[in-house]
Order: structure tokens, then sequence, then C-alpha cells
């Protein structure tokens, strides 16, 4: 048997994948049809599940107050996304061009957060946020509590949409670091030094080589910061108040308060339809998403 399966590279690349196949089917495939059964049933009178087939639960996600909360968990990841980007690669451009000796140093900078209990650095946030915390006491003692100032820190202050953004980008901002500075680090110093030869400026040479070159950075950090964003739910309880209801919050409180599982099901699916949506958009767009479908 043995014997076989060394002579048939076939049935050999089989059994060394088979485990995670197997881990693969039991924990991601059968719950996530399990989710989809359940999606297109109806809850009982005592919170249970009937197995019916009807699409009520997704036809109640087309009412206004759900379509608001979906198109605004949109609206927010794309603005994590961007955040984390317009913030995180000018981070990663240094790392990059810094001395080695130096990198690690920012590597562990950068790692530092996730030594940290997630609540904790939440909990933190909201400290530095609220009305009276270490902000608004350090604006207040600069005098910047006026005009403009007054105005930017009641966009942030806790429990507003600012805060929950700010709290976003903050958790984020790692996971597009990285990729970031893996693409950057590996691109040749010999060919900005060419655009300097043939005549390009420094800002031309990175819009030129520079920024093309890292796209296949960009893409893959945005995509690992839209995905959790479109499903975070923790921040928005916290920093947000529940003032901020995003669809993370809709499908938790569908499943642990409400004890409505068929439409929380049918909300869970259509966020992972429409997460899998943008993600597919999005790296058409730049040209890297051909190996995604069939």
């Amino acid at each position: 048997m043995f014997k076989a399966i060394r002579e048939r590279p076939s049935l050999q690349g089989l059994t060394l994948i088979s485990p995670t196949m197997f881990w693969l089917i039991v924990f991601l495939l059968i719950p996530l049809l399990l989710i989809v059964v359940i999606s297109f049933g109806a809850r009982g009178t005592y919170g249970n599940v009937e197995y019916t087939f009807n699409v009520d639960n997704y036809a109640r996600l087309l009412d206004t107050d759900y379509a608001s909360i979906l198109w605004d968990s949109t609206w927010m990841a794309l603005l994590t996304t961007a955040f984390c980007l317009l913030a995180g690669y000018p981070l990663a451009y240094f790392m990059a061009r810094v001395h080695p000796r130096r990198r690690s140093l920012l590597m562990f900078l950068v790692l530092v957060p996730f030594w940290t209990n997630f609540l904790i650095r939440i909990y933190a946030w909201m400290i530095i946020l609220r009305g009276e915390g270490v902000l608004g006491t350090a604006m207040t003692a600069l005098g910047l509590m006026q005009g403009v100032g007054l105005w930017l820190f009641e966009q942030i202050q806790l429990y507003t949409p600012g805060a929950v953004l700010i709290g976003m980008v903050y958790e984020f901002m790692p996971f597009m670091i990285l990729p970031l500075y893996s693409t950057l680090e590996k691109l040749d110093p010999a060919l900005l030094e060419a655009a300097a030869d043939l005549g390009a400026r420094p800002w031309r040479a990175f819009l030129r080589v520079t920024l093309p070159l890292s796209l296949p950075g960009i893409v893959a950090g945005s995509i690992l910061v839209f995905i959790p964003a479109m499903g975070m739910f923790v921040v928005p309880d916290l920093i947000g108040g529940a003032k901020t209801v995003l669809v993370g919050n809709l499908i938790r409180n569908q499943f642990l308060v409400a004890r409505d599982w068929p439409f929380g099901s049918a909300a869970s699916m259509v966020l992972l339809l429409l997460t899998l949506g943008v993600t597919l958009v999005y790296t058409r767009f730049f040209g890297f998403g051909e190996e995604l479908v069939p």
C-alpha cells in the first residue's frame, strides 16, 4: 500500500494534505453549511430554530434600517482600510529603508501591542477619548478646546463614530504594516538609482517605480484589514457605546440577545458574500485577483 502511494505523486499529495483537509471540512465547511441551513429557517416561539425553507430572513435585510447598517459597516471598513494604508505605508517604507540593525527594533515596536490583551487596549483608548480623559484634559490645558479644536474633539471623543474609527485603525494597523514592509523590503534599490540616472525626481521615481511594485503588499494589507473590520463588534460596542451599530453588532445581538438564530445566520451569510464581493472587486481592480476565481 505504502509502496503504491510512493509511486503515485497525486496520492502522496492527498495523503500529506489530508489532515488539513479534515480540519477544514470539520471546523469550517460543516459549520458554514449549518449556518446556511439555519438562515433559511424561522425563529420558534421560545427562540428555537424551526427548519423550514423561506427567504424571509434575507428579505428583512432589505429593510431600510438593516440596509443602513450594512452600508455603515462597509463604509467604516473602507475608511479603516484607507487610514491604515495612509498611516502604515510611510512607516513601512521607513522600516524598509533604515539600517538593518534598526529594523528589528521597529518591527518589535509594531508587534508590541499584540502582547497586550485586546480588551485592555480598548479600555486604554476609552480612557484617552472620554470627555474628561487624557486627550480632553491635555487639549484644555493647552487652550485648544475652542473653535476648530473643540469641533475636532467632539468628532473623536468617546461614543462617537470617529472614536470607533480611531479604535479600529489602531487595532488593525499592524495587519497593514507587515505585508507592506515585506514587499517594500524586497525592492531593489538599484531600480531607484536607475530612475534617478534617467532624470526622474524622487517623487516621480516613487510614483513610477516604488508604488507600482508595492501593489501586492497594498492589496494583501487591505484585504487583511478590510475583512476583520467588516465583522468587528467589540470596538463599536465599547468605544462606540453601542451607538454605532455595525453588522457585527447586529449578528451578535441576534444570536445572544434576541435569540433569532435564523436572522443572525442570514446576516452572517450576507456579510460573508459582501466581504468576498468587495475583496474580489478590489483585487481585480489592481490585477491580482485572477487566482481567486475559476
